[in-house]
């Protein structure tokens, strides 16, 4: 495992890294002999992730996760082959992102036995929250006690230190002041909360629990693993202290770990970043991360639909470079977190995404902030279900799946494997009583179901949930049949003026041209030949006329 020891030297440089090989060669074959379920070697145009809590779905006096099985065993398995499961562990705060114990099950939801029934329903991807854990986790307490096992675990800090140059990603102080069980005072680094204490990989031992936590997670089943977070995982003062080479290094220790130990598992960082730096994960195409989120497609398609013009889209998308066979793009719309700007500051005019953001608090969305070096606040985050983004609150049921169709049919014919956030598969509006509830304006899209209530829901053909869960899983259908759209297709952007957003996608085998109507009003472009929707059967020749957010899947024929 040459590759193995050559990262951890990389890491530590001048510290001892002979034992720690050693322990995670071990681990690694721990692992290896408990694995005999064969993995997908890579992907292809039928794969699809449903994004979802594991506790979305309820029953009374029934482990959530039973009862999700059964919501999906009926509804969504004939749609999705992988379920991505939000943090399903014990936690304390930030709807799991502050986890207590990584190897136990939230026990309202299950148990790992509902783990792994789930896993004879669909491939599972797993949230390893590897850059920080709860204030109240065994580790953490631990390391308050004295317990020298979790020394130099987390990262004490001077609060004199000058710490500007770190990136935040939150509006409250970066360290939180502690009291260890002697009565000494301690400022600990804390990037996303008081109650996230970020986890010090300075430290060997802090690294190798993780690796071992990350193989846990191989054994009980997942084949995706989501590094939450990743990007702040190393921290050294005078810099950023986010995408540090370092970091860029153990995320390429865990794809050799993963690649070792259950070839076929697929590592996805999440760092919600500008394109240049979300892309760097990466790697050489063959030693980091398998995919990385497509963190603009968000924002761009809500401002394309917004405003009836794709200019921004459409020039972003051409300056996509494609990925390698080894990598692609993880792309969603919606998510458990809100809608984020970052990625789309330098795309898109500062005043144009300010001016997005306040229409769409005027139409109800809630706006979380980050604190720049100078001071100052900016919006990071728009809270909100991407239904209710893309509409006002005086449109119709029918402008409104009109729109919400044309921009997952974005989602689901650009390169990459597309995942779609269960809210937006439900045709969920904006919870406000959820946000009321909680304090917090992520949960304007967190609403949890009971099952009796949901299906009821789902059964009423007029009802606005029937009418988006059918149109997307129409889509989904059709999708799954053309190989053009292969998450490593080629795509050729093609410019019919702001209206309309255009590409052609290209397989060995086929081609499919891709119009989008971003308007409600009538839109047309020219094409040379004779073509057939794939998603309706009609047939057309040349000049195009397509309708308010209508689209079209176009399959040339002879």
């Amino acid at each position: 495992m040459k590759n193995i020891k050559e990262r951890l030297a990389f890491i530590y440089e001048d510290q001892s890294i002979e034992e720690i090989e050693k322990s995670i060669c071990k681990r690694i074959s721990e692992t290896k002999d408990k694995l005999l379920k064969p993995r997908k070697q890579s992907w292809d145009e039928k794969d699809l992730v449903l994004i979802t809590y594991g506790d979305q779905f309820q029953e009374n006096d029934r482990p959530t996760l039973e009862t999700f099985k059964k919501m999906f065993d009926r509804y969504l398995a004939d749609k999705f082959p992988i379920v991505h499961f939000l943090p399903f562990f014990p936690y304390t705060s930030d709807d799991g992102f502050s986890v207590v114990d990584y190897k136990k099950i939230n026990p309202l939801l299950g148990d790992w036995e509902d783990v792994e029934r789930l896993t004879n329903s669909a491939r599972i991807m797993f949230d390893d929250v590897c850059n920080h854990i709860s204030s109240k986790s065994e580790w953490f307490q631990e390391y308050l006690k004295g317990n020298l096992e979790y020394d130099n675990f987390f990262i004490e800090m001077n609060p004199a230190v000058d710490l500007s140059m770190v990136t935040r990603p939150r509006a409250h102080p970066l360290l939180t002041k502690f009291t260890l069980a002697n009565g000494e005072e301690k400022h600990i680094w804390t990037t996303f909360s008081d109650d996230q204490i970020d986890l010090n990989f300075r430290n060997p031992q802090a690294l190798l629990k993780m690796i071992d936590v990350l193989l846990f997670y191989l054994e009980q089943g997942a084949e995706y693993i989501r590094l939450d977070a990743i990007g702040f995982a190393w921290k050294e003062v005078g810099t950023t202290c986010i995408h540090h080479e370092k970091t860029h290094e153990i995320v390429k220790l865990f794809r050799d770990v993963v690649d070792e130990a259950a070839k076929g598992t697929v590592i996805i960082t999440e760092t919600n970043v500008p394109h240049k730096d979300n892309v760097a994960y990466f790697g050489n195409g063959h030693d980091e991360a398998h995919m990385v989120y497509q963190f603009p497609l968000p924002p761009l398609v809500l401002n394309a639909i917004h405003n009836g013009n794709g200019s921004a889209l459409t020039n972003w998308a051409s300056q996509l470079s494609p990925t390698g066979k080894d990598t692609t793009f993880f792309n969603f719309l919606a998510s458990h977190d809100g809608i984020g700007l970052n990625p789309i500051r330098g795309i898109i005019p500062e005043e144009e995404i300010l001016s997005m953001v306040e229409e769409l608090k005027q139409e109800g969305a809630l706006v979380n902030y980050k604190k720049n070096p100078d001071g100052s606040e900016s919006p990071y985050e728009i809270n909100v279900t991407f239904l209710d983004a893309l509409n006002k609150q005086a449109d119709t049921d029918e402008v409104r799946v009109k729109r919400f169709m044309a921009a997952h049919s974005i989602l689901l014919t650009l390169p990459g494997v597309p995942a779609i956030y269960i809210q937006s598969m439900l045709g969920s509006r904006n919870d406000y009583e959820g946000v009321k509830k909680t304090g917090m304006n992520r949960s304007i899209n967190r609403q949890k179901y009971t099952l009796l209530g949901i299906e009821q829901e789902l059964a009423n053909e007029e009802s606005l949930r029937f009418k988006v869960f059918s149109g997307i899983s129409k889509i989904i259908s059709a999708r799954k049949a053309q190989e053009a759209f292969h998450p490593n297709a080629a795509m050729e952007v093609l410019d019919f003026g702001k209206s309309i957003f255009a590409f052609k996608r290209i397989s060995q085998n086929e081609s499919l041209y891709v119009l989008h109507n971003l308007t409600n009003g009538q839109a047309g472009c020219e094409l040379n030949g004779r073509f057939q929707d794939v998603l309706t059967g009609e047939v057309f020749n040349g000049e195009i006329e397509l309708n308010p957010y209508q689209f079209l899947w176009l399959k040339p024929t002879n």
